[in-house]
């Protein structure tokens, strides 16, 4: 008989985790990621402040989404924690009073980590496309870039990346000129 098979890791597995790491299951398989370095934790709360006064709440914006911080998403057998998602209101009218969400979001954002950023781009964003989350935006702190990307059928499309201290109008959220120095820790006003 063939070699050994390896057994799947279950939603156990993860709750047996440290509460110093992040977990998530992507195919079976447990992913234990550090809790994330402070320039990763900036720039997504950063990113978080931008959109939810003119997407979450409809300051100085169109509103219309629903945005959390590291929500748990449920999709089919997989569990993966992004640093940033979002749900517009008509596909979820109100946030679910659960511990996880199991409707794919249609926005979310990874920032990459040194030890997270082969999982997010080669594990999770396929994860993503298959459960047709119609946009991701991957933002690096430390290379100071954006990339965002667009699905198309059934895979992401890359947009123009951005990089340094510009400022953007990138999809869906292109009703807001974002100024990626704010993601980056530099002393750039708010207006």
């Amino acid at each position: 008989m063939g070699g050994s098979r390896q057994r799947k890791a279950s939603y156990a597995d993860l709750e047996a985790l440290p509460a110093h790491v992040v977990g998530e299951l992507i195919d079976g398989v447990l992913y234990a990621s550090p809790r994330p370095a402070l320039p990763h934790a900036f720039a997504a709360g950063e990113l978080f402040f931008e959109l939810m006064g003119p997407f979450g709440k409809g300051r100085g914006g169109p509103g219309g989404w629903h945005l959390l911080m590291e929500p748990e998403l449920h999709l089919s057998e997989d569990v993966l924690v992004p640093d940033i998602a979002g749900w517009r209101h008509e596909r979820m009218p109100e946030v679910p009073r659960t511990a996880a969400a199991t409707l794919a979001p249609d926005w979310l954002c990874e920032v990459l980590s040194p030890s997270t950023r082969n999982l997010d781009r080669k594990a999770k964003l396929p994860v993503y496309a298959r459960e047709g989350v119609r946009h991701v935006w991957l933002v690096d702190p430390i290379a100071r870039t954006l990339e965002v990307f667009r699905l198309e059928e059934t895979h992401y499309v890359p947009m123009t990346p951005h990089s340094g201290p510009v400022r953007v109008r990138a999809e869906p959220f292109e009703a807001l000129e974002l100024q990626l120095a704010l993601l980056w820790g530099n002393e750039t006003p708010r207006k």
